[in-house]
């Protein structure tokens, strides 16, 4: 029951739920692209795809995206860049009963960032926000350690991970967006502030 425990994250509807440190709860609860954000906080901002295939969702998100236990799901997984360096591992699912008149850029997105795409399609609506704090048990906190391991960043495994998640939808279509923030992204500032 322990290990079950550990592997699925508890989900609240507001961000004091998790009791997140400052520097990240501004990142957390920040409204409108993340991606547009990022750039503004760096002077290279790059999506680095780790994969992009066929899955099993996990057992916390089945339900957001309207399935009754696990089963499978469109996976795409990428690290966020500012600089070089890995700020946040998103994860996104969407199901297989979705085709590609629900998301027809979701296939060919490549290296381009998903969220200049939800933003930028008038016909997408965005659910409310919610936020979790993943424990070294949790598969999306282990996926992000290992994600940033082969990058070069490692993480203790006591360290906790914040993230937050939303459903869009469009048509007939979801989507399930899980972005877990690495410590590193409190430290950012934006690029007015960071001039020479």
């Amino acid at each position: 029951m322990r290990e079950r425990s550990l592997r699925q994250a508890n989900w609240h509807g507001h961000v004091l739920a998790v009791n997140a440190p400052a520097g990240l709860r501004r990142w957390l609860t920040a409204g409108g692209s993340l991606t547009a954000q990022l750039k503004n906080h760096s002077d290279s901002f790059r999506v680095q795809v780790l994969h992009q295939h066929v899955a099993t969702c996990l057992a916390d998100e089945a339900r957001a995206i309207g399935l009754h236990r696990p089963g499978r799901a469109w996976e795409r997984e990428v690290l966020l860049r500012c600089d070089n360096r890995p700020v946040v591992f998103a994860h996104t699912v969407v199901p297989m009963s979705a085709d590609a008149s629900d998301w027809p850029l979701f296939s060919a997105l490549g290296e381009r960032s998903l969220g200049t795409t939800l933003f930028g399609d008038p016909r997408v609506t965005r659910g409310t926000l919610e936020y979790a704090r993943l424990r070294a048990g949790h598969p999306l906190a282990q996926r992000a350690r290992a994600a940033l391991a082969t990058a070069g960043h490692a993480l203790p495994d006591e360290q906790l991970l914040y993230a937050r998640r939303c459903l869009y939808r469009r048509r007939q279509g979801s989507l399930l967006v899980t972005e877990v923030f690495m410590p590193t992204v409190a430290a950012l500032v934006p690029r007015t502030l960071n001039t020479r």
